[in-house]
Order: C-alpha cells, then sequence, then structure tokens
C-alpha cells in the first residue's frame, strides 16, 4: 500500500484517461457537452479511485475504492459503446477503449481478491 504508481492497473487507468481526454477534445464531443464531460469523469475516477484507495491505511477502505473504480470503468465502456453507435468515436478507438476498460477491470477484481483477506 501507498505506492500506487507502481500498480500496473492505475497507470494503465492514467493512461486510458488521458486517451479519452484527447479524444474528446475535438469532432463531435466538442459540441456534446453532457456526454463529454461525463465520459470524462468517469475516465478520471478510476485512476484516482484506484489511487485513493491504495493510500489509505487498510485493506477494507482499500477494497470500496477498487470497487468504485471497477464501476467507472464499466461506465466508460458504456458511455464508449453509446459514443460509436451515434458517430462520436470510430470502431478503432473504440476497440482500444474496450480493450483497456476490460483489462482494468479484470486488474481491479484481481486486486480486490488479493486485498480481501483482511480481519
Amino acid at each position: 500500500m501507498g505506492k500506487f504508481e507502481d500498480l500496473r492497473v492505475w497507470q494503465r487507468a492514467k493512461d486510458l484517461a488521458i486517451f479519452i481526454y484527447k479524444l474528446t477534445a475535438h469532432g463531435k464531443f466538442n459540441k456534446d457537452f453532457g456526454l463529454r464531460d461525463q465520459i470524462r469523469r468517469a475516465a478520471v475516477s478510476v485512476p484516482s479511485n484506484i489511487a485513493e484507495g491504495d493510500e489509505l491505511g487498510t485493506d477494507k477502505q482499500a477494497v470500496r475504492y477498487f470497487y468504485i473504480a471497477k464501476g467507472s470503468s464499466a461506465e466508460i465502456l458504456t458511455q464508449a459503446i453509446i459514443s460509436q453507435e451515434i458517430g462520436y468515436i470510430s470502431k478503432e478507438d473504440y476497440g482500444h477503449i474496450e480493450k483497456e476498460c476490460k483489462a482494468i477491470s479484470s486488474m481491479l477484481a484481481k486486486l480486490i481478491k488479493a486485498r480481501s483477506n483482511f480481519k
């Protein structure tokens, strides 16, 4: 605990947030403030909750934040599906987001399992 920058899941989540910020900075997202802001908030939520959870004093507290991060990853994926279906993002960009969200969610599930051995 306490070195969240070393967690591979945090690194991938941070990189995904940066990707989403850049992707939503232009094109059709430029005028759709609601969806743009929502996907950005969800994207920032994932690495932020991983960091916050890892910095807390107990595994029980950390697991709670890791579950929130996992939920935000599902939120990003849902918003990416919608964005792709309405023509805001390409199939390639959607594919990248889908791959990363699924990988992050899987990594978080393993981290939750590893940290859930608290008493």
